[in-house]
């Protein structure tokens, strides 16, 4: 009863992918068939580089680089896809630094022709890792194939939550100065104004109220992005603060993450609730929005209602008397620590810790090739 769009409608809208296979049927094919012929040609195969395969595999990475194939002009660059495999490996083994990638890479001789280059003279140098990272990012290829992942492999199903929720992004680089805010207008005397006194100029119109007349292009090209200073609150009631920028998640059912948002430190975490609401709505089909006491506001629940979901979120103590959530309310709320395993995931084992480069634009791409990973493996632990 919570889904008053139409579901064909909302399907015609993602435009689903249906080159590849059901995640079911490719998932038995590589275990029965591609993980058997790889170990015969390169040696037992661990955890990590059976994930490897399955990640880019279940990616079909292929279909994503058309654009960086040479057109017989100039020095045929080097293979765009043995590079992004390897920022895939990145992720998968966390490595810290793309040195220690290519370190990785040029003494594992089986993570080596799993990327694509059989000899050490293959491997690129580090420029190049860098100059196709760059190329990589501008382009937003690592969120592309993100979103097609989701796309084909979930779209089709209804998920039941999305959890939303922001963690801090810790970075190297100078915080951007704010501008001085101009100077406040000054107010006369206190009491009650002269009767040929004009009438007070209304309110200008807050970015939550201007979001839910604008699309999702809109909304997220007026986010602020540069790095800055954060300050949050953590678990134990303590501030913490933190140069760098913050990611926005929406989770499903499963730990998949299914669209990120990263914008500066500073940004309140309610400021992009309704643009990742836009962005998940293009993704998949849901029934409940789970999210805590920070995007206790009305325009956010207005979003919800108009997307057919149902809002359970976490009143704001501070804005009066709390309204106590239901016994089946709470019982939903509880998947809300779905949003929570995949933000100590993403830090802990796919590259959250090791933040390098700099700009939104490359640290948006360096974070997408771990949520790329995260959401693969958490698909196919559900199949397992």
């Amino acid at each position: 009863k919570n889904v008053s769009v139409d579901t064909e409608e909302r399907q015609k809208k993602m435009h689903i992918t249906q080159n590849q296979a059901p995640i079911g049927k490719l998932w038995n094919t590589i275990q029965s068939w591609l993980f058997p012929m790889l170990e015969d040609e390169i040696g037992e195969l661990d955890e990590k580089h059976r994930l490897f395969v399955a990640v880019c595999e279940l990616c079909a990475l292929h279909d994503h680089l058309d654009a960086y194939r040479w057109c017989g002009n100039g020095c045929p660059p080097h293979e765009r896809l043995a590079l992004c495999k390897a920022f895939i490996a990145k992720a998968v083994w966390d490595f810290a630094t793309t040195r220690d990638l290519i370190d990785a890479i040029r003494h594992r001789p089986s993570l080596r022709r799993l990327c694509g280059w059989e000899s050490l003279g293959e491997v690129p140098s580090e420029a190049t890792f860098s100059r196709a990272f760059s190329a990589f990012a501008r382009d937003g290829r690592p969120q592309h194939i993100h979103e097609t992942l989701i796309k084909t492999h979930y779209g089709e199903k209804i998920a039941g939550h999305i959890s939303r929720d922001a963690t801090a992004i810790r970075a190297r680089e100078k915080a951007t100065v704010k501008p001085a805010l101009p100077p406040q207008p000054k107010h006369g005397k206190r009491g009650r104004p002269r009767k040929d006194a004009p009438p007070a100029p209304p309110p200008a119109p807050t970015r939550l109220q201007l979001q839910l007349d604008r699309d999702l292009e809109a909304n997220l090209s007026d986010l602020p992005k540069a790095c800055d200073w954060g300050c949050k609150k953590n678990s134990q009631s303590k501030k913490e603060s933190w140069r760098g920028y913050k990611l926005h998640l929406d989770v499903i059912d499963g730990d998949i993450p299914i669209s990120a948002v990263l914008t500066s430190a500073s940004l309140h975490d309610s400021q992009v609730a309704i643009p990742l609401a836009q962005m998940s709505a293009t993704r998949i089909i849901n029934l409940y929005d789970l999210a805590d006491a920070a995007y206790d506001a009305k325009e956010i629940r207005a979003m919800s209602a108009r997307l057919g979901h149902g809002a359970i979120i976490d009143d704001n103590p501070g804005r009066g008397e709390k309204r106590e959530l239901s016994p089946a309310e709470a019982v939903r709320y509880r998947e809300r620590s779905s949003v929570e395993r995949v933000n100590s995931h993403l830090h802990d084992e796919h590259g959250g810790r090791h933040v390098r480069v700099r700009g939104s634009v490359k640290v948006a791409a360096h974070l997408a090739f771990g949520l790329v990973v995260i959401a693969a493996e958490q698909m196919l632990r559900m199949l397992t």
